[in-house]
This record gives C-alpha cells, sequence and structure tokens, in this order.
C-alpha cells in the first residue's frame, strides 16, 4: 500500500551518500551536548530567531504532553476536530476536557470560544494552526483575541504550527509568556522518523517547559542529520518548495477531478479533507487500489466518521492516483 494517511514527506532531503557520511562521522560515543548546540544555531539562523528562546525534544508529541504536565489545573480547550493527540495527553493525566465542535460545514463558531474562555478559564487552550484534519487556516484575529482572553484569564495559548511552512503567507502571531509555539521538522522537512520537535516562546516560559527536560532529549545522528539540513537554506528552500508544488498538485487532483460531486475543504497543508455522501465510497476504491488515505470511521468523533483525508505523495504515485479517482468516476 502506498500511505497518504500521515501527512508525511513521500520524497528524502537528503542523499543516502550524505546520510552516509553524515552517519559516520557522528560521534556516537559522545553525549549530545555539541550536536544539540549546533542543531539550535542552525535552526535559529533559518528562521531569523533567537537560539535562547528555542528548545528541541521527541517531536511535538512530548511538548504536548509537557504543556499537559506544567500548564495549571483548569480545564484543557480545544476544537472538534483537530490533533488527536491533544485529548489522548490530557486523558493520560486525567486532565479535564471542554471542546467546541465545529459546525456541518467544518467551519467553527469562534464568538463560541471566546465564552468558553470568559466562562471556564481554561489552563490552555491547544489549536492546530492551520488546522489537521481540515487544513484550514484560523483567522489571525480569532488567534489574538484568544491570547488577549486567556492573557486576561491566565490561561496559555498553544499554537500547533506542524503545517505553517505550507501558507504562502503566514499571519502574524501573538506574543508574550502566556503564548506557546510548538513546531516540527516532521513535515515539510521530511524528518518524520528523527522524531524533531520544537518549542518556542519567552525566556520565563522556556525555562518552565524546560524544568523537566530530560539532559538528552534527542539522538545524536538525528542532532547531526538536522544540522546539515538547515546549515544549506537555499537547498531546504528548494526542498520545501518543491513540497508545496506536491501539495498544489493533490488539491487541483481533488477539485478537478471531484470537487463537484464531493466536498474538498480549502487546505494550507499537504493534505486534503474530502466529505460528502460519496466520499467514503471513492475512499475506499482508492484503498482497493493500493493507497491507504486516512479514514475516520473508528474515530469516535461523529462529525469527521464519513470524511477522509489524502496526504501528498510523489508526482508519479499522484499521477496514479488521478486516473485511479478518474476511473472512480466514469463507473459512477
Amino acid at each position: 500500500m502506498i500511505r497518504i494517511n500521515k501527512n508525511e514527506s513521500p520524497i528524502r532531503a537528503l542523499t543516502n551518500e550524505e546520510i552516509a557520511e553524515i552517519a559516520v562521522a557522528t560521534r556516537f560515543q559522545e553525549y549530545t551536548d555539541d550536536a544539540i548546540d549546533r542543531l539550535t544555531e542552525a535552526y535559529a539562523a533559518f528562521h531569523g530567531e533567537d537560539p535562547a528562546l528555542i528548545a528541541f525534544a521527541n517531536g511535538s508529541d512530548e511538548w504536548i504532553q509537557k504543556c499537559t504536565i506544567l500548564l495549571g489545573d483548569g480545564p484543557i480547550l480545544m476544537l472538534e476536530p483537530d490533533f488527536v493527540m491533544y485529548e489522548e495527553y490530557a486523558a493520560q493525566f486525567q486532565r479535564e476536557i471542554i471542546k467546541v465542535p465545529c459546525r456541518a460545514d467544518y467551519s467553527f463558531d469562534y464568538d463560541q470560544v471566546y465564552a468558553v474562555i470568559e466562562k471556564e478559564k481554561p489552563a490552555y487552550f491547544i489549536v492546530s494552526q492551520p488546522n489537521n484534519p481540515l487544513g484550514g487556516l484560523h483567522p489571525a484575529a480569532f488567534i489574538q483575541k484568544t491570547a488577549d482572553l486567556l492573557a486576561e484569564s491566565g490561561g496559555y495559548l498553544i499554537l500547533d504550527e506542524a503545517y505553517m511552512d505550507f501558507v504562502d503567507n503566514p499571519p502574524a502571531r501573538p506574543v508574550g509568556d502566556h503564548v506557546i509555539l510548538l513546531r516540527t521538522l516532521s513535515k515539510i522537512y521530511g524528518l518524520a522518523g528523527l522524531r524533531i520537535g520544537i518549542a518556542s516562546s519567552t525566556a520565563k516560559t522556556m525555562q518552565l517547559l524546560n524544568s523537566i527536560a530530560h539532559p538528552y532529549p534527542l539522538n545524536t545522528l538525528s542532532l547531526s542529520i538536522a544540522a546539515f539540513l538547515l546549515e544549506h537554506p537555499e537547498r531546504l528552500r528548494a526542498f520545501m518548495a518543491d513540497q508545496r508544488r506536491l501539495s498544489a498538485k493533490l488539491k487541483k487532483i481533488f477539485n478537478e477531478g471531484v470537487g463537484d460531486i464531493l466536498s474538498v475543504l480549502p487546505s494550507e497543508t499537504n493534505f486534503v479533507f474530502t466529505y460528502g455522501e460519496l466520499a467514503p465510497a471513492l475512499g475506499q476504491w482508492i484503498i482497493d487500489h493500493g493507497y491507504q488515505p486516512r479514514t475516520y470511521e473508528k474515530s469516535g468523533i461523529p462529525c469527521i466518521e464519513t470524511a477522509v483525508r489524502y496526504s501528498i505523495a510523489t508526482d508519479e504515485q499522484l499521477d496514479a492516483l488521478a486516473e485511479i479517482i478518474r476511473e472512480w468516476r466514469e463507473q459512477l
């Protein structure tokens, strides 16, 4: 099966020869102090940020878990649907969860979010921006207002920007001790298997998040590969641009192929979310022809149980997928 269900990169950022060279040069016998300093400097330079306000962990998941442990005693606020691990980690620590569900068309009532913040005073509101699994970008005004309300109530805003690098014009972010930004090298950087998650905030908040940090949160080879990639910025930007191109191609395939007979949500990510009466049938046809999209019939979230999400693939795989969709439509 060709998996298009995990929103990964379908292509490698580095050649086999480069990976081998990095592996040989990596000093496995030593602890990772120098390697993590190298990655911190490379990441900060690539993004034009202060290296003192950046920290790494074993994927964004570890940062979500740390936030669940450290941030307040009140309820946790999230949207539904959103990234499933927000609820998973909240449940691990028996934290109260408040969800604001989407409408039937998968839009959100932002006034309802404001009302919940003012009434319930959550410990934090965690939100993927753009949304996973829907793919859309929340308005900057909504993000800013939630940050302002949470500042007043003593809560935190956690922005999970796993897919922000796919956005053509990223919106401005709120700032402050109560704002935490989560990012990852798993998506547009093509390093999902290395499990590198990034958190950034103010010095005060990073000190809090790092208060339960492991002394060596990542292995030396992961650090070395990621640092090498970030130390070649022009090449990395070209790699990222190629993934954005594949994302645009995926969206075009679905919008032009079936957009008139089922719903395809606008996406600012590397995946498309489909729903409607015919969406499950198309999803099953695609599964039967060797591709594994993301389905939600066992998710426990009623609003997405009949939806299907598709991630990017290689050019050749996308071409074949387009033909599979065309054949499905012809037999309707």
